[in-house]
């Protein structure tokens, strides 16, 4: 199914955005680091789901994840899990 996800690192502390069709398979990818050694999650693996929002189509989840990312707050996405009405706000925003 289509999505938009972030995954949490807690080794680095860090937040990781994406979208795909395949969550799982792309989360083995992101810890397996079979995206390369200079990708943004192959310093880790570790890396675990912090939210997942399922879309209708691919393009939709991508735009998602363009606007969070282009957002560039740590709280924003915190926000996003803590209060379910910003992520129905930027579903309807990205469509």
């Amino acid at each position: 199914m289509d999505c938009c996800y972030i995954i949490y690192s807690k080794n680095a502390d860090r937040y990781y955005v994406g979208s795909c069709q395949d969550f799982e398979s792309r989360l083995a990818n992101h810890n397996a680091g079979t995206y390369g050694k200079t990708s943004y999650t192959s310093f880790t693996n570790d890396w675990e789901l912090f939210l997942k929002i399922n879309t209708s189509t691919f393009s939709h989840a991508r735009r998602m994840e363009l606007k969070i990312k282009k957002m560039k707050s740590r709280a924003f996405i915190i926000n996003l899990k803590k209060y379910p009405e910003l992520v129905e706000k930027i579903r309807r925003e990205s469509i």
